[in-house]
């Protein structure tokens, strides 16, 4: 090798500078996507036809996605319809959010950074599903609906079983809901980085014997990102997979 030595890239690479005052770029992209998401289907619902062109088959499969696959089935067929919206937006916003990271001159996932998918857990789905409880069962029956196993002794039902349901319910939940996707996209954004730099540093700073070892790495980093497109679309549908499920277990009449 040469003098230079690589410096492999950090957490650092998903905190850019500003881009003016305190707007940063993830700021943005957040704005950008929901413009984007609005777009999208204000312009294809605009003129609906029976035979739907490809913008409008494209938008009747994302939304039959979030309406039957994802809330149907979790929510149920007697309780799903007024929590579509939200479920959708979920689907949409975080997929959106997260297909930016393949994107040329973007490449910034923004669910790699925690503060947005721990706002959606905590300040969107947490609330909802609680209020949707307390609203189905009252504050009292959905306590004991959620927190309270018929038939298990007193002492290991107070000593155990309640205090490791609220911990569950209200730190795990929305804590492993935000992680799941954060981890994903901050591992596979790092990836791709680490591969592409060390690609392109060998490429321009080793000896001559090594020069080729440089597409290697940048055949890596094109599979590792056909990979993430893959895992960004996954982790979309789970989030919003997990969020109607905690609905529909907040709705149910049994534990």
């Amino acid at each position: 090798m040469a003098d230079e030595t690589f410096n492999p890239p950090g957490a650092e690479t998903l905190f850019p500078p500003a881009v003016f005052g305190w707007v940063t770029k993830p700021m943005i992209l957040v704005v950008l996507s929901t413009l984007i998401i609005a777009a999208f289907f204000l312009i294809t619902s605009r003129r609906l036809r029976i035979v739907p062109g490809r913008l409008q088959f494209a938008a009747e499969s994302v939304y039959d996605l979030g309406r039957n696959t994802i809330a149907r089935e979790q929510i149920g067929g007697q309780d799903y319809r007024p929590y579509v919206p939200l479920i959708l937006s979920l689907f949409t916003f975080v997929l959106v959010n997260n297909i930016f990271g393949i994107i040329p001159l973007v490449q910034f996932p923004t669910m790699a950074h925690s503060g947005f998918p721990v706002a959606l857990a905590v300040l969107v789905v947490f609330p909802t599903y609680h209020w949707a409880g307390i609203r189905r069962h009252g504050l009292r029956g959905y306590l004991r609906n959620q927190f309270v196993v018929p038939d298990v002794p007193k002492p290991v039902l107070w000593g155990l079983l309640i205090p490791t349901e609220v911990v569950l319910k209200f730190f795990f939940d929305p804590l492993t809901l935000a992680i799941r996707v954060f981890a994903a996209m901050f591992a596979g954004h790092l990836l791709v980085v680490v591969f592409v730099l060390g690609g392109e540093f060998l490429l321009l700073h080793a000896a001559l014997p090594l020069k080729p070892v440089a597409l290697v790495g940048f055949a890596l980093a094109i599979a590792i990102t056909l990979l993430e497109a893959l895992i960004q679309v996954m982790q979309a549908y789970i989030f919003a997979l997990l969020s109607a499920q905690y609905i529909g277990r907040a709705l149910a009449a049994h534990h």
